[in-house]
């Protein structure tokens, strides 16, 4: 068995930073220490360096057909982006069919991803239909499938939305097996609304989308899906949290001791809505759903973080290139939402928040890593440097300064959402199970590398 020693880095997990070195032998981390010789088959000089666990980012669309086209990465060039920033993990979706069945939304994705995903890979199910077969099946998915993490959709009416009763019914049967509820929390009568509104007075610009759903569109519906959950005594995950009106009814369930985990992207905490003001079509490419928001909104989500409020970041990773991005040209209502990120929200994380001192390094841990893997059923296999862990590890450089540019990134699409942004922190090497997959800006292994991940029940 290849054992491979790490030696001379600074081991940061979401609790402790030490002096340690690693051993690794064959896909396990076998031991943490000072000094550790084990007769390796390779040491690697880790000085000057953080060593931590593989990122796992908790929300990604992947070879997603969506509003006419689909998203541009699929599991093989998506995942490689992801290791070359440090995420050796991802939980996509897989949807269903309105009127077909849950099991068969899984068996759709699964073949997307085998022989294609370079990083392992697990699913939410998005539900957009439960009807009486779908209650059927959510047992079976949970305890033979390992996927323990339902979505919801409170908008796109007609083609992903399903109603307040269809919500309380997936609710009550998720938790009896031990599942999660997720929702997307956006009031989707009252965002199309706005939208028909908007289109029949010819606004019809990029900025028109953000117009169209705003910050009452998202705290409404989340205040909406709390109350359900609290209703029946349900957990409830939200997804891609963007605004203080959201985050605020968040902060009134705490004062019940009700269980909300909240994930915000990226995006939302590094971007503000001046983003649409771009001269001509260029504002589309932050056209996303929930949009970007305002600069006060920035400051309220990394309060929540630091108030333990929001408990985990992800990217929300679904690009299309300009030329899909040009269906809606002359109808924001056409623009495929969705921008890329997926490469770097760990680089980006640490220099805008740890350098900054918004965030502790253990903090940048626990919301990149280590969270999402306790929240979503693969902790500790994944997101902790411990004994008998995979031997998921970055080894990254917090001195080296570059700059994200589409020229650069591996991601396919031909544009970047923080094109030009300046960062500090880079990713070194990265290990997944044991293997070097990235090094010095080269990846070490091909498609199909990548693992399914069935997870565990959920505990609160």
């Amino acid at each position: 068995m290849k054992k491979t020693l790490i030696k001379n880095g600074t081991v940061v997990t979401a609790t402790d930073t030490a002096a340690a070195d690693i051993l690794i032998e064959g896909e396990k981390i076998a031991a943490i220490g000072r000094d550790l010789f084990h007769s390796p088959d390779t040491t690697v000089d880790a000085t000057g360096c953080y060593v931590i666990p593989g990122g796992i980012d908790a929300h990604t669309h992947l070879d997603l057909p969506f509003m006419g086209t689909s998203s541009s990465d699929d599991f093989e060039t998506g995942t490689r982006a992801a290791l070359f920033g440090g995420t050796t993990s991802i939980i996509d979706f897989a949807f269903q069919t309105q009127g077909r069945s849950l099991k068969e939304g899984l068996a759709t994705w699964r073949e997307k991803a085998a022989g294609r995903a370079i990083a392992d890979y697990g699913f939410h199910i998005a539900v957009t239909d439960f009807n009486p077969t779908v209650h059927q099946e959510v047992r079976d998915l949970i305890e033979k499938d390992g996927v323990t993490s339902f979505k919801t959709f409170m908008a796109y009416k007609g083609a992903l939305m399903i109603d307040d009763k269809q919500m309380i019914g997936l609710m009550n049967e998720v938790k009896k097996w031990g599942g999660l509820v997720t929702v997307h929390a956006e009031n989707g009568d009252l965002a199309d609304s706005l939208i028909q509104q908007n289109c029949e007075a010819k606004n019809l610009a990029p900025k028109f989308h953000a117009l169209s759903r705003p910050e009452i569109v998202e705290s409404e519906a989340t205040g909406r899906a709390i109350d359900i959950a609290y209703a029946g005594g349900h957990p409830l995950y939200v997804v891609h949290m963007t605004c203080e009106g959201a985050l605020n009814r968040v902060r009134e369930a705490t004062k019940r001791n009700q269980t909300v985990l909240v994930e915000t992207c990226v995006q939302y905490l590094l971007l503000d809505d001046s983003v649409y003001e771009r001269p001509g079509f260029e504002g589309s490419k932050w056209v996303m759903s929930p949009p970007i928001r305002k600069p006060k909104d920035q400051t309220a989500l990394w309060n929540g973080i630091d108030q333990g409020l929001v408990h985990t970041v992800a990217t929300d990773h679904c690009p299309f290139c300009l030329d899909q991005k040009a269906m809606g040209k002359d109808d924001f209502s056409k623009i495929p939402n969705g921008a890329p990120g997926i490469e770097h929200r760990m680089e980006l994380m640490h220099s805008e928040g740890v350098v900054k001192n918004r965030i502790t390094l253990n903090r940048f841990v626990d919301l990149n890593c280590t969270a999402p893997a306790k929240i979503f059923g693969l902790y500790p296999k994944k997101g902790s440097l411990s004994v008998g862990s995979d031997a998921d590890i970055v080894i990254f450089d917090p001195k080296v300064q570059h700059t994200i540019s589409q020229s650069t990134h591996h991601m396919r699409c031909d544009y970047s959402a923080y094109e030009g942004w300046k960062v500090q922190g880079k990713v070194r090497t990265v290990y997944l199970r044991g293997t070097c997959a990235i090094d010095k800006g080269q990846v070490l292994i091909g498609k199909g590398f990548g693992q399914y991940l069935p997870r565990k029940k959920f505990k609160e």
